[in-house]
């Protein structure tokens, strides 16, 4: 009785997992992508014309400075303006961008920074793809771009640039590299000279000098700002391990992030920070973020704007100490702009060279991120020494089973104890078959007699859950992962095995996986093939259970992981299948050792014979 509550609780463990992935592939998913485009589309529908822009945070709100104005940052580049990026870069004279890293180009229009793409990356795994684009212009699809600048004083009315502004380049460098900075230059006519220096390190991070010259006879005081725009809702997992969208770390607020969907039901969304911080918007592999000096006390603001069909996110600070220029002098305020890839190593540089506020939470580490952040940096130590990520996959698999081996050996050795009491444990059903209580407590003293713990073997599987996750996590977020080759036909760890059963692994020019409601699973590679054998052979270390019903979820169970698996990345599936098959020799040993009998052979035939059919007694008859 017994060994079936142990049972019933693995089988309830197991289960808790499939219907957690089970819901999110292919019920919690799809239906947040239909509610989103019902919402854009009634959205649409009620709203044709673009509202004016809500602006940036009051700068000095709750302060005595109180009265400083409202920014309302001036863009006339509507959202869908031109119908290629081409044709958006062109419409403006631009200072290009040329490092290691990154190629692009900043606009004269705005001194704007809405021009990147990454050296180092490309859309697919062919190297010959195109480079990844992060930064677009205004106006162009999928309009993304950053840009700093000033707010006025409440009452000031002096002429300051903003997102129409034409600016010149200042000095002999017309192009910026690592080794040449460039120097952008505005006069508003009126006694005020603007400059905006960029310097650019060999990765991703800009640093904007933003000065004024003041030449009239009074003093002037400014609030710098940096906002960070985006036109358009970028495609998203809509899974639960890492958040996508606007996101930042604003002093005692900690990290605050937000889904694109809940920026658009608020409008906007305010927080104060006395000791500074940044704020940006984060992709799976790429993200963008501005940074105050450290310990600038700012305020931020997420905030969605309609245009037309088209939303437009904006994450933004405004530092809320004003910059006095005096009369005949000059001031000057830096921020820091990042826009690049969310490699571990570099932004953990930058947090120690910079002294930013924990940007390193640019990348989301999950829940278990005690847990995933070590793995990751395990599986990175072991790819320097291996040099294939898969191959430090299943070396982490194996550490972590010799990690818990200790716990594993008292498991089994408590499996193989009930294994041996087995006659025993069926003579006290038989005999205490119509007292359940009396069975319970014969059972009780039997396992204290043989010193067995009857959920002992519920361990193994509990210890792995959070391991499985957070190396999923670890495959699913890391851009290192990201077209990480195996051998063979696995050319992206991140990525589902790319064979696929349903079209006898392509000989059939069909895609199975664009049919409707089950287009999801039938995606069915060899890996997760292999997965679901080695699962299978695992479940026959032990004989079926007699209960009928239990025996037929032991049999359907690893039919239902490989499908379930098919769509996750094969680096888990590798894992997965290697685990299950270090758990087969891993158990068997440690139970012959301690004198139980494993059939595995016997158990693997078993299965595939055919039952007798038990003959029903006709009523008031003899069986025929």
């Amino acid at each position: 009785m017994q060994s079936e509550n142990n049972r019933n609780m693995i089988i309830a463990i197991v289960l808790s997992i499939v219907v957690l992935f089970g819901w999110q592939f292919f019920v919690a998913g799809p239906q947040l992508e239909q509610a989103q485009r019902r919402a854009e589309a009634q959205q649409a529908a009620q709203q044709t014309t673009a509202p004016a822009d809500t602006g940036l945070a009051t700068p000095a709100a709750g302060t005595a400075a109180a009265g400083a104005a409202q920014v309302a940052v001036t863009d006339t580049t509507i959202a869908g303006s031109f119908a290629t990026r081409e044709a958006a870069l062109a419409a403006s004279q631009r200072v290009s961008i040329d490092t290691p890293a990154l190629a692009g180009s900043i606009s004269l229009t705005g001194a704007r920074l809405d021009d990147v793409q990454l050296k180092d990356y490309r859309e697919t795994v062919d190297p010959n793809s195109p480079i990844i684009t992060l930064l677009s212009p205004s106006g162009g699809p999928n309009g993304y771009y950053i840009e700093g600048g000033w707010a006025p004083a409440a009452g000031s009315t002096n002429a300051l640039p903003d997102g129409n502004s034409v600016w010149t380049v200042e000095g002999d460098n017309a192009s910026l590299t690592v080794a040449t900075p460039v120097t952008l230059r505005w006069d508003n006519g009126a006694g005020l000279i603007f400059r905006r220096n960029f310097t650019v390190d060999d990765h991703y991070l800009v640093t904007v000098v933003q000065s004024v010259e003041n030449t009239t006879a009074g003093d002037i005081a400014l609030y710098p700002y940096s906002r960070i725009v985006r036109q358009g809702t970028p495609h998203v997992a809509n899974f639960f391990v890492q958040h996508e969208g606007p996101l930042g770390v604003l002093g005692a607020n900690n990290l605050v992030s937000k889904k694109y969907s809940d920026v658009v039901h608020d409008g906007q969304i305010d927080w104060t920070s006395a000791t500074g911080g940044w704020v940006g918007i984060g992709d799976k592999y790429w993200a963008t973020a501005i940074h105050s000096l450290p310990g600038s006390p700012l305020n931020a603001r997420f905030s969605a704007t309609k245009q037309g069909a088209i939303d437009v996110y904006q994450t933004s600070f405004v530092e809320s100490t004003p910059v006095i220029v005096p009369a005949g002098g000059k001031a000057e305020s830096k921020t820091y702009a990042f826009a690049g890839a969310k490699q571990t190593h570099i932004i953990d540089s930058y947090d120690k060279t910079y002294g930013f506020d924990r940007l390193e939470l640019l990348i989301d580490w999950g829940w278990l991120h005690f847990i995933t952040r070590p793995m990751f940096d395990l599986l990175n130590f072991l790819y320097g020494i291996l040099g294939n990520f898969g191959l430090a996959i299943l070396a982490v698999t194996v550490i972590v089973k010799a990690i818990f081996f200790p716990l594993a050996n008292r498991s089994y050795k408590s499996m193989a104890a009930m294994r041996r009491v087995q006659p025993e444990m069926k003579s006290i059903q038989e005999r205490f078959k119509d007292d359940r209580a009396a069975q319970q407590q014969a059972m009780m003293e039997l396992y204290k007699k043989e010193k067995i713990n009857p959920l002992a073997g519920c361990w193994p599987i509990l210890i792995q859950i959070p391991v499985f996750f957070s190396l999923y996590t670890v495959i699913f977020i890391s851009l290192e992962m990201r077209h990480a080759p195996f051998f063979g036909w696995i050319v992206d760890l991140a990525a589902p095995d790319p064979t696929n059963i349903f079209t006898l692994f392509g000989l059939i020019p069909w895609n199975p996986v664009a049919l409707p409601v089950i287009g999801g699973l039938l995606h069915l590679g060899i890996w997760p093939l292999i997965m679901g054998v080695t699962m299978w052979v695992q479940m026959r270390l032990n004989p079926p259970p007699p209960d009928p019903t239990q025996a037929m979820i032991f049999n359907w169970m690893p039919v239902i992981f490989t499908f379930m698996l098919g769509t996750f990345p094969a680096g888990l599936v590798i894992y997965w299948a290697w685990n299950n098959l270090l758990s087969v020799t891993q158990q068997w040993f440690i139970m012959k050792r301690h004198g139980a009998e494993v059939d595995l052979l016997g158990n693997i035939a078993a299965s595939f014979k055919r039952k007798p059919k038990v003959e029903e007694k006709p009523a008031g008859g003899k069986a025929s």
